[in-house]
Parts: structure tokens; C-alpha cells; sequence
């Protein structure tokens, strides 16, 4: 039986940081506010002219490396974004190029912040499948580019960056011990669409447009839908809620992040937060997080970790992996 084996992660951040004390001074807001309401401190934005498809090279350049990879092996790209250089061609096929890669398939997800879970879930299933061997699993965005900076609701909660993931099939027995994906699921509820979307697109009014959310209801689905996706996940391989070394959420909000952990028993110790010092990368906040916890030694081998996000759609799901 295939299983995909984890690699190696890797990340990119934009070079300027934008402090809750620089926001204060264009909008009516303050260090204090967002903090006590986010958990948020500071994001970092993408400089004018560097796009999605940069952010993601420079993120799986330093994924090919950690994971000890050339470029040759890989042969399939999949990007998670919301934030494509252009309508088409997929932004995955400009990151295949410029990393030199010259075999198999490339291409976009697009699940909002449950994009990277999306990414995985198809590079896992296709590499189960036996058509393809070594993935380069990206979460790339540049929202900054799609925010209403005079919407202090929404504006103060992202930022850009990007993470990614580089993973193999390996031959394996099923044994839920060994290390590798264990399972993904991948779930939407297309009646939420208005709770959180973005208010144009080339098919509707010709423009890229803003990101409009209703706070509340995507707060209350987030804790509810990850919290679940995770605890299915578990019960599909024979697990329980002990047995989890590490959640590894999506970055929206620390009150988020906090009630998924309560709700799932788990120490504030066992939790990967990065929201603080990233924001809400969309896509990208579970393998920047990862790879945070990845580079600073938390992680050890055959730990259990597990991986949840909710984006737009509404689009939720989890990911279970043996480090």
C-alpha cells in the first residue's frame, strides 16, 4: 500500500512587516484592540510587484532543500490560492518553470484558507493512486491585494506568505504507527457562500474586488467544522483525541485556534500558533506553522499531528500525519 511520507517543509515571508501601531494611524483601530480580539500583532505584506507565484517559489525552494529533493524528482505541483498571478494559466504551472521541473502535472486549488488541506488531500490521493511519486504541495497568497484597507473588520486580520510541503508515496503496510499521511477528508456546505467571499471576479463584474466576511458565523462554523473534521479523522484510523501530539490549525484567530483546542483537550503546549507574529496567510498559515514547528526542534519523530482549516465555500477539512 502507498502511503506519502513527509518530507520536508519550507516557508516564505515578504520581507515588510506592518505592525498593529502602523495600521492605527490609517484606520480606527488600535494595538490593544486587534491584539484582545485576534491575537494578532503584526503581518507581513508583499512588496508592489512581488506575486503568488514568487512567494511560492522561494517557499518550495527552501521545502526541496529541508526534504534534500532536486527539482527532477518532482512530478506534480499543486498551489493552493485565492490569489493567482492571473485568471489563467495556473499559477502552479509559473512555479514548475521557474523551479525547473519538467515532468508530470501542475495546477490550482482554490478552497480559501481550507486550500492547503484541499492541495494535500489530491497530492495524497493521486500519489495513493500510483500517478505520481514526489509532490510539491503549496499554500501561496498575497490578500493583501484583495483587502479593503478602510474595513478595520477585516483588514487588520491578513497577510501574505507562503508555506509548503514536499511528500512521497512509500511502500507501506497501513500501520497507523508508521510515519506518512494517514488520511485526509475535505467537506463543503456551498449554502454559506455569502458568510465569507470576495465581492467580484472576471466572471461577475470584470475586478479582482474585496474580501467581505461575517465574522460571527464563520468564528462559530470554524470551531464547530475543524473540531469535528479532526475528531472524524481520528476515528477513521483507529485514534483517539490522547493520541494527537500536535494540532496544527489554520491561523485565523486566537480565540479560533483557543476553542478548537479546548474543545479537543489539548495543552495550550500541544497547539502551533503563529497567528501572532503571521496573521491570517489563508492558504499558506498551515505550512508556514508547520514549518515553524518544524525548524525550531518541536517535532519529533513518530509524533501524531494533526492539520484542520475552514475557509470560504463554506470549505473545511483535516489532514492526520505520522511525523
Amino acid at each position: 500500500m502507498h502511503r506519502s511520507l513527509v518530507l520536508g517543509c519550507g516557508a516564505y515571508l515578504p520581507e515588510r512587516v506592518v505592525t498593529n501601531e502602523e495600521l492605527a494611524k490609517t484606520i480606527d483601530t488600535s494595538d490593544e484592540w486587534i491584539v484582545k480580539r485576534t491575537g494578532i500583532r503584526q503581518r507581513h505584506i508583499a512588496a508592489d510587484g512581488e506575486l503568488t507565484s514568487q512567494l511560492a517559489v522561494n517557499a518550495a525552494q527552501d521545502a526541496l532543500t529541508r526534504a534534500g529533493v532536486e527539482a527532477s524528482d518532482i512530478d506534480l505541483v499543486i498551489v493552493a490560492t485565492s490569489t493567482p498571478d492571473n485568471t489563467f494559466p495556473a499559477t502552479a504551472t509559473r512555479v514548475q518553470a521557474a523551479l525547473g521541473v519538467r515532468q508530470g502535472a501542475a495546477f490550482d486549488v482554490q478552497a480559501v484558507c481550507a486550500g492547503f488541506i484541499y492541495a494535500l488531500s489530491v497530492a495524497d490521493n493521486m500519489i495513493r493512486l500510483g500517478q505520481a511519486t514526489t509532490a510539491l504541495v503549496i499554500g501561496a497568497e498575497v490578500f493583501s491585494r484583495i483587502l479593503d484597507w478602510e474595513d478595520r473588520g477585516t483588514c487588520i486580520l491578513f497577510g501574505d506568505g507562503a508555506g509548503a510541503m514536499v511528500i512521497r508515496g512509500v511502500e507501506n503496510g497501513g500501520d497507523n504507527a508508521a510515519p506518512g499521511i494517514l488520511s485526509t477528508h475535505i467537506y463543503s456546505d456551498g449554502r454559506y457562500y455569502d458568510m465569507l467571499y470576495v465581492d467580484g471576479g472576471p466572471g461577475s463584474t470584470g475586478m479582482a474586488g474585496f474580501l467581505r466576511m461575517e465574522g460571527k458565523e464563520v468564528f462559530r462554523h470554524a470551531v464547530s467544522r475543524m473540531a469535528e473534521a479532526i475528531e472524524t479523522a481520528l476515528e477513521h484510523n483507529n485514534l483517539t483525541l490522547p493520541d494527537i501530539n500536535w494540532l496544527v490549525p489554520h491561523q485565523a484567530n486566537i480565540r479560533i485556534i483557543e476553542s478548537i483546542g479546548r474543545r479537543l483537550r489539548l495543552s495550550r503546549d500541544n497547539v502551533v500558533v503563529t497567528v501572532d507574529q503571521q496573521a491570517n496567510t489563508s492558504a499558506a498559515t498551515i505550512p508556514l506553522a508547520l514549518t515553524q514547528a518544524q525548524n525550531d526542534g518541536r517535532l519529533a519523530s513518530g509524533d501524531l499531528i494533526a492539520l484542520s482549516a475552514l475557509g470560504g465555500g463554506f470549505s473545511w477539512g483535516s489532514a492526520l500525519l505520522r511525523w
